[in-house]
């Protein structure tokens, strides 16, 4: 049985509303099957010559993988961050009844 490929787009944002609202447009255009925002973390990271410690709320969403190039643009569109991280990850498995659900609430690359 062929598998069909999908990915995992994972995201950090500075607050849950800028999270939500990715989440929301990019469900809404059907670029992303699902997105899971997850609780708050500390991020530590160089920014501009400084040592940043803030708060960010993780998202992970999932979508067909000829559609990470679209969901992306659309994140970067959206995401408050001069650099949003903005980080694609190939999945090998999945179970073929969640991928067929994946890409029957996605719309073709």
């Amino acid at each position: 049985m062929t598998s069909l490929p999908i990915i995992d787009i994972w995201v950090n944002c500075p607050t849950v509303e800028s999270a939500d609202t990715i989440s929301a447009a990019l469900i809404e255009q059907r670029l992303v099957a699902c997105a899971n925002r997850y609780p708050a973390i500390q991020s530590s990271y160089r920014w501009q010559g400084k040592l940043e410690h803030e708060e960010e709320h993780p998202l992970l969403l999932k979508t067909r993988a000829a559609l990470a190039q679209q969901a992306e643009d659309a994140i970067r569109a959206l995401h408050p961050y001069d650099v949003p991280p903005i980080i694609r990850l190939n999945i090998d498995g999945a179970n073929r009844d969640y991928i067929d659900w994946v890409y029957s609430v996605t719309r073709e690359g």
